[in-house]
């Protein structure tokens, strides 16, 4: 588990980047909180610098888009998923639990 902010530092909206390997992007959409890893898997740019609109996420370097609850990409120019984080509030304590790619030990 690694501990992100306290819930009431991240208003509906918002998000939070992580500078773990690799980087996490913690987004609040409306009240729903969502990880995924923070890179454009279209060309490297900070999804937590980009635009949210409901459950999604826009590149804000050639405005690929990412549904949060997925991770899929939804329209070009990217065309490979994000990897999802679950999410959990402890003591109004923000955590995010990484999630293993195949193949890697935790």
């Amino acid at each position: 588990m690694i501990p992100v902010c306290n819930l009431a530092d991240l208003p509906a909206g918002e998000s939070v980047r992580l500078d773990t390997a690799p980087p996490i992007a913690v987004f609040n959409a409306d009240g729903e909180l969502y990880a995924i890893d923070d890179t454009c898997t279209h060309q490297d740019a900070s999804l937590a610098d980009g635009w949210l609109e409901g459950c999604l996420v826009e590149c804000p370097l050639h405005a690929a888009s990412f549904d949060l609850r997925t991770g899929a990409a939804t329209c070009l120019p990217a065309r490979r998923p994000v990897r999802t984080h679950p999410v959990t509030v402890a003591d109004g304590v923000v955590y995010v639990h990484l999630t293993v790619e195949e193949g890697t030990a935790a």
